[in-house]
């Protein structure tokens, strides 16, 4: 049995090491409280595991200066190319010590099997969320234009409006309709894939992760009514984000643990575009960047008269609609927004 125990002993140090990286790239890398407290829940787990264990026995059978794999090293070891590789590392590293921890605990610790085996679907889950959210971290890092567009708010055509949008700064445009049937949701869709395609600009559809997959869009928004974050990303390919339209402080903090990859925080200002309730004005933004790191999009009525007061709030990115749609010029109105913006990083 000593064989076992020595077995057990080297995968349980490698499952907690694994463990400890995670949660320090969830907890300072990401500041994502979510993914800390998922590998925190998971430590408490294998601890408890560990302890209606024989401990005596793992400590007796260890044998470091005799283990022969302490001699043997793998060229790509020590090729870790950023935090992304770091992540997948630790995390594959929990998942195969807890496989095997599962495996031998049926011949000491039958009991503790199916404790063990949950414990490894959820480190498949921390291992999908942590790298989620290194993914969209790269890329929402440098959004501060968000521009909404719509076949009713645009006059004329809309993929010149986007082109002018994109032209003037815009580094994300959502696709936001309402009442119109899905194919021609669909073909608005397609055509501004492929102009983002075309520009690099990010792509987001308003509501419709169905429609957000069959065109290869770089994530959905979903409202308070729409469906919840993790069922929206079954839909959508590996990396996509998600992002979560909010009103108080509460919307926030359920945004935050559901998983949004963004917050949309509104309305600032009054708007017209559609009814979205009493004002939040600019103190929830600073609410919520009190309670959170994830990227916060204000929204709502925000044009170039009144844009100083959101980045004098904390605000780093806005999202406009009628402000760019509705503009004479919507390319001299991005523009306007845009240095508004850029005068944060001065």
């Amino acid at each position: 049995m000593r064989e076992i125990y020595r077995i057990l002993d080297a995968n349980f140090n490698r499952a907690r090491e694994g463990l400890r990286v995670a949660e320090d790239c969830g907890r300072f890398a990401l500041n994502d409280p979510a993914v800390t407290a998922m590998a925190k829940n998971l430590r408490s787990d294998l601890r408890e595991v560990y302890t209606r264990l024989p401990l005596g026995e793992f400590i007796t059978s260890r044998d470091t200066p005799g283990d022969i794999g302490t001699e043997i090293t793998s060229p790509t070891e020590p090729d870790r190319q950023g935090l992304t590789d770091v992540a997948l590392a630790a995390c594959k590293r929990l998942t195969e010590a807890l496989r095997t921890i599962e495996e031998y605990s049926k011949v000491i610790a039958p009991d503790q099997v199916g404790k063990v085996e949950r414990m490894r679907y959820n480190g498949y889950t921390l291992e999908q969320r942590l790298v989620q959210r290194i993914m969209v971290a790269g890329r929402f890092a440098q959004v501060r234009l968000y521009a909404l567009l719509s076949s009713s708010m645009c006059p004329g055509s809309m993929r010149e409006i986007a082109r002018a949008a994109i032209a003037g700064g815009a580094d994300v445009l959502q696709l936001r309709e309402k009442g119109i049937p899905d194919d021609q949701f669909l073909a608005f869709a397609a055509e501004l894939r492929e102009l983002t395609d075309e520009t690099g600009r990010l792509l987001i559809i308003n509501d419709r992760p169905d429609i957000a997959a069959m065109v290869g869009a770089d994530g959905v928004h979903l409202g308070q009514g729409d469906l919840p974050v993790a069922e929206s990303r079954r839909l959508l390919r590996v990396g996509a984000i998600v992002g979560r339209s909010t009103h108080n402080i509460d919307q926030v903090r359920r945004a935050v643990n559901e998983g949004a990859d963004y917050i949309s925080i509104g309305p600032v200002f009054k708007t017209s575009t559609k009814d979205a309730g009493p004002l939040a004005g600019t103190k929830l933004l600073k609410q919520a960047a009190a309670e959170t790191t994830l990227p916060l999009v204000p929204i709502g009525g925000i044009n170039t008269s009144n844009i100083s007061r959101v980045i004098e709030a904390g605000g780093r990115r806005v999202a406009v609609c009628s402000a760019i749609c509705c503009a004479k010029d919507p390319e001299a109105a991005a523009k306007a927004l845009r240095k508004k913006l850029d005068s944060l990083g001065k």
